[in-house]
């Protein structure tokens, strides 16, 4: 004869099972927001996430975490070689949900060789449009004369010789 088990147990049984899942996904998570290792960010860059930290202590004596996917290698320039960002986007502060962010996005730093650039943006990515390398941004739609849910996009691209991005407005006709 097979037992089953009563309600009871069965509704035990599932509150275990919910307890232990509920553990392992804070251990994972928790993990994910802890400190990146920040031993070979360069200078410009760790006072960026310094700051940060500053302020979140600051606010409340918050506590600060930067998350897994704030710091990226990527060749920005098309010189095959992999550059810095920092998206403010993976900073996270207990007491401060929007410190880092607001409507408009969240600022990314963008290190090539010693210059750092700064955006406010919703999102970027990296393209190549014939010979060059191409950061595109997801702006706020004010920049291109709406409101924040505007769609609006930004072009630039690494002049190499002035160390500066170029970008403009397309001029439609």
């Amino acid at each position: 004869m097979v037992s089953r088990p009563s309600e009871k147990g069965k509704r035990a049984g599932a509150g275990t099972r919910l307890a232990v899942f509920c553990a392992i996904s804070a251990a994972i998570n928790t993990a994910s927001a802890h400190a990146q290792d920040l031993s070979g960010l360069p200078t410009q860059l760790l006072e960026k996430v310094e700051a940060a930290q500053q302020a979140c202590s600051n606010f409340e004596n918050g506590q600060f975490a930067l998350e897994l996917g704030a710091i990226h290698r990527v060749d920005l320039d098309g010189d095959n070689q992999r550059d810095w960002v920092l998206d403010e986007a993976g900073f996270a502060c207990s007491t401060a949900v929007s410190l880092y962010c607001g409507t408009g996005g969240c600022v990314s730093h963008f290190l090539i060789e010693d210059r750092m650039f700064s955006l406010l943006n919703q999102g970027w990515d990296m393209a190549n449009i014939g010979p060059f390398r191409v950061l595109l941004a997801d702006v706020h739609g004010s920049q291109c004369g709406g409101i924040n849910p505007t769609p609006c996009v930004v072009a630039s691209v690494w002049d190499s010789d002035e160390m500066v991005w170029r970008s403009t407005g397309a001029e439609w006709e």
